[in-house]
């Protein structure tokens, strides 16, 4: 017996579909039944990945008594959020509201019109740890409803009204102008509460803030400030070296329960990867430390290898559980490692701390505790313990392919592509590239997921803005055209479908579904908020567009956000790049010549070469200098030569043509 989420395409409401509880996929038909049979909608939003919606689905979900009591008062319905990202942030903000605190799986109880009520996160099957049992809550909520509806109604009227509010609240304050001192109040908070010993920010808790780290690799740039790039390096390294780390495969898993970095929660997310992957190539490129290029490789290969659809899109989450146990596929016991690894077990052993009573219930989860410098000499043995993982049974993979995080991907393989000369990293790049234009792109709108070869649901503001950032990235590395202009169609189709009047962006689009409030997401989470890369990616584009337009929009929006960008860096980290892009007077680079020239490539190597973060550049022959992007046109050879072009703002220098004369160039507006 299967319910109506056999038919969806999402892996996590199929994971639902044998559940005996009746649910209905978010859409008309629940809530036309809500309304004609009188009863209460209790929504669960979760994703595939989630240890803990994995956990209440088999102690609640999968209960004969409990579906039947739910089919009797309620109408159920299942919600991916990650499908839609729309539903979660109203509903998690309900439930941040009602509660104090949110996560996931969330538990929400709706009218039939779906104004929220009451909520939760996880209920056990039984009373524990001052929660009560899923059942006493559905037993309370009926009851409620049947004798204090009244109560119950304007109460959800009052919080959805509360909630559509809360949208517009970072955009209303004083505009004062961009200040330099935002970024410096906001390392100043970082500083504070930066874990000095062990790296890193949170306690117990540790995520590995990769916006954050990025930030703090600008502000190094801009400033030489060396606090900066210590917290970095410590970060870093740390992480590197942890059990958040798969030291096996390539990776990084989701989160590290411990202020050590020693226990992680097992899952994998594509974004987390994307992210990060950058964070390290950006770190290599200014330290030059070999670990951060080996990291970032070693993820990129990773994706390749086990995240990536043979049609070449990037698939969302790996699953912190196999066999019913939370990382038992990454655990190693004392005796395996022995067996595996023979005359070698005892180097091995002492280098990522294997013992025989374990780190993680008995077993082991593999940290690197060696020389840095030794770590390569472990590969035989690494790869040994990885081919014997692989006959294990393997995490669930969460294959669906979502714009936004593909995006963010998309950057990752450009970029490592151009700076690593990996041709394995651009062609990846490209295909993905082809399939988010191609399947996930209908008369010119963005779908936002795609599974098996259907793609569906109205693309969102992140999925515009991660995914032109990424053709930003695949344009510098290959200077073709169908990417700059695809890009282009993005950043006005962003400008024309999510602008909100008072500045700034929605998350939907002014002909999305109506909802009880039009989200609008301002503080970036384990993902940038669309806000924010829209930012991000709307300035560098500006460059390449050679016009203002796109730059205004964004310093409207980012002006009145300053207080708690200062206040709250640790929120708001994608802001905070994009704040020191527009202070940092952005260098747009604009190069002719012929492609197979040496010296035309001694010019773009100039230009290109290290650690760049506030420019741009634009290649083309000069037969095709004015055919797509505008920063490339009036431009020409120089004496019949290749030449290249510099820019800030509204001031551009003298065309130069040796690779010194560029270097000299860049190097004299990069110190102003």
């Amino acid at each position: 017996m299967t319910n109506r989420l056999a038919i969806e395409s999402s892996p996590y409401l199929r994971q639902h579909a044998g559940n005996p509880v009746d649910w209905y996929p978010w859409g008309n038909e629940a809530f036309q039944k809500a309304s004609s049979e009188d009863k209460p909608i209790f929504l669960s939003i979760g994703y595939s990945s989630c240890h803990w919606c994995h956990v209440m689905a088999e102690e609640s979900f999968e209960s004969e008594q409990v579906a039947a009591f739910l089919s009797a008062h309620y109408v159920s319905i299942k919600v991916d959020r990650e499908e839609r990202p729309d539903l979660d942030a109203i509903y998690m903000a309900a439930v941040q509201a009602l509660t104090g605190g949110g996560g996931w799986p969330t538990s929400v109880f709706l009218t039939p019109q779906g104004h929220p009520f009451y909520g939760g996160t996880y209920f056990p099957p039984v009373p524990r740890h001052g929660l009560p049992s899923f059942m006493q809550v559905l037993q309370a909520v009926t009851e409620a409803w049947h004798n204090r509806r009244g109560d119950l109604v304007s109460g959800g009227q009052r919080l959805a009204l509360a909630i559509g509010q809360q949208v517009t609240s970072g955009s209303t304050r004083t505009r004062e102008g961009l200040r330099l001192g935002t970024l410096f109040d906001a390392l100043e908070q970082l500083q504070h509460s930066f874990d000095q010993v062990h790296g890193g920010w949170g306690e117990p808790q540790k995520f590995p803030q990769p916006m954050i780290l990025e930030f703090l690799l600008r502000f190094h740039h801009l400033t030489r400030h060396t606090t900066a790039l210590r917290m970095v390096n410590q970060t870093l390294e740390v992480m590197a070296r942890s059990g958040m780390y798969d030291q096996l495969g390539g990776g990084f898993h989701r989160y590290s329960v411990d202020r050590e970095w020693a226990v992680p929660h097992f899952e994998k997310m594509l974004y987390d990867n994307a992210q990060l992957a950058r964070v390290y190539l950006h770190a290599w490129q200014v330290t030059n430390e070999s670990l951060y290029r080996t990291i970032a490789e070693e993820i990129l290969d990773y994706v390749g290898r086990e995240m990536t659809s043979p049609q070449g899109g990037f698939f969302s989450a790996q699953d912190a559980d196999s066999e019913g146990e939370e990382g038992k596929f990454y655990l190693w016991a004392w005796e395996e490692v022995e067996r595996l690894l023979a005359g070698e077990a005892n180097d091995f052993s002492i280098a990522y701390g294997v013992t025989p009573q374990g780190s993680f219930e008995g077993r082991n989860i593999l940290r690197f505790m060696g020389d840095t410098s030794r770590r390569a000499s472990f590969a035989p043995a690494r790869r040994r313990l990885w081919e014997a993982r692989e006959h294990r049974v393997h995490p669930k993979c969460d294959d669906k392919v979502l714009t936004s995080w593909n995006g963010l991907m998309l950057a990752a393989f450009s970029e490592a592509a151009r700076v690593l000369a990996r041709e394995d990293y651009l062609e990846i790049a490209r295909c993905n590239a082809g399939l988010l234009l191609g399947e996930l792109r209908s008369d010119g709108r963005l779908l936002h997921t795609w599974r098996a070869g259907q793609a569906k649901q109205n693309g969102f503001l992140e999925d515009y803005a991660c995914l032109l950032e990424g053709l930003i990235e695949l344009y510098q590395t290959t200077f073709e055209p169908r990417w700059y202009t695809a890009a282009q169609e993005l950043a006005d189709a962003i400008t024309a479908l999510f602008a909100a009047p008072e500045g700034g962006f929605y998350d939907t689009s002014h002909d999305h579904e109506a909802l009880i409030a039009r989200p609008r997401s301002l503080q970036d989470g384990a993902t940038p908020s669309g806000n924010a890369m829209a930012a991000t990616a709307l300035l560098r584009l500006g460059g390449l567009a050679a016009e203002t337009r796109y730059v205004d929009i964004v310093i409207a929006a980012m002006d009145p956000l300053q207080s708690s960008l200062a206040q709250y860096p640790l929120a708001f980290g994608q802001w905070l790049q994009a704040l020191i892009y527009s202070l940092a007077q952005p260098q747009e680079i604009a190069i002719v010549g012929d492609a197979g020239d040496k010296h035309t490539l001694a010019l773009l190597s100039a230009a290109q070469s290290g650690y760049h973060p506030f420019q741009v550049v634009a290649f083309a022959p000069p037969s095709a200098s004015a055919a797509h992007v505008p920063l490339l046109r009036g431009r020409g050879l120089v004496d019949g030569r290749a030449a290249a072009y510099v820019c800030s703002g509204s001031v551009c220098q003298k065309p130069v043509g040796e690779p010194r004369e560029l270097l000299n160039l860049l190097k004299s507006s990069r110190s102003q």
